[in-house]
């Protein structure tokens, strides 16, 4: 005759809940249930993180193939642009030489030399854009240095007091870029600066507030991908921000949504700082303004690395157009 048992089934006890009543046999089948639950917890929890973690490094290394081949396609786009552009200068050189002797010829008729000034002006915008093209195409080897960023970024203010005063815009300093020096290229994050400045400038400059132009420097904790004892630049405008559908776009060679220029300022920007280890982006962008950082490691290999610098900045004051903000640091 078959008795049932009286006792509650041992894996279906609440968690920690063992009756008095259990047999030695059923506490110890009690406990290889618990185990089980346990193990497949615990095994549940892990898939679902490795799923996850999948999930990100492929969509980490579907970003990393799309930049690559955005790197392809502008590297043999570049190489294209340079052989033409390289085509271009000889016989636009021999233009510029044969049109300085015929001004030289028709120096006394007034009429006929400003025809011909206008065509060496003319020959004088292509050889600048050809130059433009060239450097983009085959970019020089950076050449490291110390740079003191404050007085990097005076000069290039200096370099832009131009447009700056044209374009009735205010430029402010932070104090912050007194804090290091970098040991880098000057003569190409010179460059790559005052393109990024030049075209703050060109958005506030249609603001309809007072436009505005902060040069400093931003944490690089915001930037996961920065070096954590690099710098990260800043430059914030008050103009009217970037259209999200060219976000993707402003950073490409030949684009531009201005009436003038070849559109390869920020392209020069890109390639400047890729060439010096670091990264360039917009940070923000709205109706009442953009910011576009740069980030740069503190030195570039085989260098020493970033040194703090006591506050020794000259005390002469730029223009009226550009004002100095004192911050600690």
């Amino acid at each position: 005759m078959t008795i049932a048992s009286q006792h509650a089934d041992p894996g279906t006890m609440p968690m920690g809940h063992v009756p008095a009543d259990l047999t030695p046999r059923e506490r110890e089948l009690g406990a290889i249930i618990r185990a089980y639950n346990d193990v497949t917890e615990q095994l549940k929890q892990s898939h679902e993180l490795l799923t996850g973690q999948v999930a990100r490094l492929r969509e980490e290394l579907a970003g990393k193939n799309r930049e690559l081949q955005r790197r392809e396609r502008l590297a043999a786009l570049g190489e294209l642009a340079a052989g033409v552009a390289h085509e271009i200068r000889n016989p636009l050189g021999g233009i510029r030489l044969f049109a300085s002797l015929l001004r030289r010829d028709v120096g006394d008729r007034p009429d006929a030399v400003r025809v011909v000034d206008k065509i060496i002006q003319g020959a004088a915008t292509l050889e600048s854009i050809v130059t433009d093209i060239l450097d983009y195409g085959r970019p020089p080897e950076a050449v490291p240095a110390g740079v003191r960023l404050d007085h990097l970024m005076a000069e290039v203010v200096e370099l832009a007091s131009p447009r700056i005063a044209s374009g009735g815009v205010t430029v402010e300093l932070d104090d912050a870029l007194h804090a290091c020096e970098v040991m880098t290229d000057k003569g190409m994050l010179q460059r790559a600066m005052l393109n990024l400045l030049l075209n703050a400038i060109d958005a506030a400059s249609r603001s309809s507030a007072a436009g505005s132009v902060t040069i400093g420097l931003a944490e690089p904790a915001r930037f996961p991908d920065a070096d954590p004892a690099g710098v990260v630049l800043s430059i914030r405008d008050n103009g009217l921000g970037i259209a999200p559908s060219d976000l993707d776009k402003i950073f490409n060679p030949f684009f531009t949504t201005k009436d003038t220029g070849t559109g390869l300022g920020l392209a020069v920007v890109h390639q400047i700082v890729e060439t010096l280890g670091g990264f360039v982006r917009v940070a923000a962008t709205s109706a009442d303004g953009t910011e576009f950082v740069l980030a740069l490691p503190c030195r570039l290999p085989g260098k020493d690395h970033c040194v703090p610098i006591a506050d020794t900045r000259d005390a002469g004051a730029f223009d009226g157009s550009v004002s100095e903000r004192k911050e600690s640091v």
